[in-house]
């Protein structure tokens, strides 16, 4: 028959991944309780949103069912309470190395450098996309004077957690990671009132100091504009490519060629084209009206050299679900052709790059 020594042996032999030390001397296993062939303990968390929790529980349950004459494991989680998760952080070597533990295969910007064209929405539909189709998911809002990403994914009132080392993105309710400056404000309609430089500054932290953890995708929703946040995104985070948005208006193709030439000029690959806002579907009639007159993206797509990915219809429905925090309860089939495309385009760019370093 096993001992606890035993079992606590084993247990010492697991890192936890965020801290990378031992669950026993970090203090993490409580009430472990060996009765002949079953094992049962608590596993007390730096938080019990933290996104590697799967894997220190299932690194646990395989050491212990290791031992000779354990047949079954029961483990119960549980969260550090403040002062020992304050205790944690005091330690040498527990800040700042969020960056190293994530692995994140592919980082997609959403870029038009127009305001107003959708940008988000894209984001946030592209998102709820792919996590349908079996991704693991998150959205970096790099708009930090005008963040809308909460708003469309999360209940009012969302806020971060936070583990000893790092901010841990929140959920939604289909499993999207996403980190805003919104989740840090006291209240939502609360203006950040910055310059350019702590902005920039604000976007790295966001990659840096958050544990995102494993994604298949990270999708970056950039601000209007070709300054300082594109640049920080485009030449701090290694990027898999950008989506270029335009909505049916010359103004806003003109706009969206200079964000084109940018991406370009810092080495980026643009993975596509999207245009929003293309058409209104009449509920009576089921007739296609062009609100804002007719368009051809395709042509634009041509001119740039780059794949046409799809359009999106004018829909008070998206306004509604946009509002409540419900986008992704938006129908996946139109937005699910353009996610398989960037699927299909992302693997082009397996070798993710820093961008140039442009004037």
């Amino acid at each position: 028959m096993a001992t606890e020594l035993e079992v606590r042996n084993v247990l010492a032999k697991v890192q936890d991944p965020e801290l990378k030390k031992s669950i026993i001397d970090l203090g993490m296993v409580r009430n472990l309780v060996v009765n002949e062939n079953k094992v049962s303990f608590t596993l007390a968390l730096t938080s019990l949103s933290n996104p590697y929790k799967d894997r220190v529980v299932g690194s646990a349950r395989l050491a212990v069912q290791a031992v000779d004459g354990i047949q079954a494991v029961d483990i119960f989680l549980a969260e550090m309470m403040p002062d020992e998760k304050a205790s944690l952080q005091k330690e040498d070597g527990l800040k700042g190395v969020a960056e190293k533990l994530n692995n994140v295969k592919h980082v997609i910007a959403i870029m038009s450098g127009k305001g107003g064209v959708g940008k988000s929405l894209v984001t946030g539909l592209l998102a709820a996309s792919l996590r349908r189709l079996g991704h693991q998911v998150g959205v970096l809002d790099a708009d930090i004077t005008g963040p809308s990403i909460p708003k469309m994914f999360l209940p009012e009132g969302t806020r971060l957690d936070f583990s000893p080392m790092a901010m841990l993105p929140a959920k939604t309710r289909t499993g999207v990671s996403v980190m805003s400056i919104n989740l840090l404000l006291e209240s939502e309609d609360q203006a950040v009132i910055w310059r350019g430089p702590l902005i920039s500054k604000t976007i790295h932290q966001f990659w840096t100091d958050v544990l995102w953890g494993d994604l298949n995708y990270l999708l970056v929703d950039l601000p209007p504009g070709t300054s300082d946040a594109s640049l920080t995104v485009l030449q701090s985070l290694p990027m898999s490519g950008v989506v270029l948005v335009t909505s049916p208006q010359n103004l806003a193709g003109m706009v969206v060629r200079k964000a084109a030439q940018m991406v370009r000029h810092v080495e980026i690959p643009i993975l596509g084209l999207v245009e929003n806002m293309s058409y209104f579907v009449c509920p009576d009639t089921g007739a296609h009206h062009r609100i804002f007159g007719p368009s051809d993206p395709e042509a634009m797509a041509r001119q740039l050299n780059i794949p046409f990915l799809g359009c999106l219809p004018i829909d008070p429905e998206i306004v509604s679900l946009c509002d409540r925090g419900e986008v992704e309860n938006y129908p996946g089939e139109l937005f699910e052709s353009v996610s398989q495309r960037i699927v299909e385009l992302a693997p082009a760019a397996d070798e993710p790059k820093v961008a140039k370093h442009g004037s």
